[in-house]
């Protein structure tokens, strides 16, 4: 059976989830037959609250195939399965009694309070198990989550478009983006996945950013929380933020340090921010240790000028398992701290 083939399925189902199941993971899950050849169910989790991924594929493969039994088949899953019954029923007693001959988990639950309790459980009802199948993959389906649940802090990806040199502005003249179109609808794909975007109060005075799901990316998903982090508290009344339609979702945090803010934010169930500021909280962020992802699109200009992504010295990070991929015109650049 090709178990990387089907958790690379499952995967593809717990994506579904991206931005919509906070402060749940993404998961994902599917059922094969026997014979490893069909894939009879598919699901994933689709809110906090709703079914698991697990009960969702066992559902869907109950109203395609209801004269084929699950009995003796695998079913793929992208993180452990639950074994406690919280706001749904533990996913171990539907596995069990659906019959299935074979789980396949992609990565274990990184509570340590829980994980590995599914396995003991599954092997227990005579249950044949496999773990760390494409686990990279699924680890990263759950970063956001797997930080907050150990940490209680935020995963946090620090955002920009620059330009060959270093620069984070253009002239006047040249208008205001530097990133392409592709670039900044890659943006708004990110966006979606997160639960907040932080900006400083700069941003705010000189740019007056709207922070919001737009267009085809806004469907029935709630807009991020948009938090700005000021030391004066000095922001125009008249901004976007405090005046448009999703002014509730504002949230202005002054006189804390950014550690603690974060921590504040982690508390309020926030498990994931954007960070979309300028060069100096950049900065800070970085010289404290609280980014986890840096994803920087540069364009295929010079720009001059004084404007730089990092405007004070000595401040040298080394990025880990970083991707380059070509995005419209621009070079996206992903890698982690």
């Amino acid at each position: 059976m090709d178990d990387v083939r089907f958790m690379k399925e499952a995967l593809q189902e717990g994506r579904k989830g991206l931005g919509k199941v906070s402060p749940n993971p993404p998961v994902g899950a599917v059922i094969v037959s026997k014979d490893g050849e069909t894939i009879l169910g598919r699901g994933w989790h689709q809110k906090a609250g709703s079914a698991h991924a697990e009960v969702e594929a066992i559902r869907n493969a109950n109203e395609q195939n209801s004269s084929v039994p699950l009995n003796g088949t695998t079913i793929y899953v992208t993180l452990e399965p639950c074994s406690t019954e919280g706001r749904t029923p533990a996913c171990t007693d539907a596995i069990l009694e659906a019959g299935f001959g074979r789980v396949v988990i992609g990565t274990l639950d990184p509570n340590p309070a829980h994980a590995g309790a599914a396995i003991d459980i599954l092997k227990a009802g005579n249950v044949e198990v496999e773990t760390g199948v494409c686990e990279i993959e699924c680890l990263d389906l759950i970063r956001f989550f797997g930080k907050h649940i150990t940490t209680g802090m935020p995963w946090v990806i620090a955002k920009s478009a620059i330009t060959l040199d270093g620069r984070t502005t253009l002239t006047p003249e040249r208008g205001r983006w530097i990133s392409c179109p592709e670039s900044r609808k890659d943006v708004q794909r990110i966006r979606v996945e997160c639960d907040a975007i932080l900006v400083g109060g700069e941003t705010v005075r000189l740019d007056n950013p709207h922070l919001t799901l737009r267009g085809e990316f806004a469907g029935d998903r709630k807009q991020p929380w948009r938090v700005v982090f000021t030391s004066s508290g000095d922001l125009p009344e008249s901004s976007h933020l405090f005046t448009d339609e999703f002014s509730d979702r504002t949230k202005v945090i002054q006189g804390q340090d950014l550690s603690g803010a974060l921590s504040g934010l982690g508390q309020m169930g926030i498990t994931s921010v954007l960070l979309e500021s300028g060069g100096r909280l950049f900065a800070h962020a970085l010289a404290e240790n609280l980014i986890d992802e840096v994803i920087l699109y540069q364009a295929p200009i010079i720009g001059g000028g004084k404007n730089r992504l990092l405007p004070v010295d000595g401040i040298v990070k080394d990025l880990r398992d970083v991707s380059f991929s070509a995005i419209g015109r621009d070079q996206k650049i992903r890698g982690f701290l």
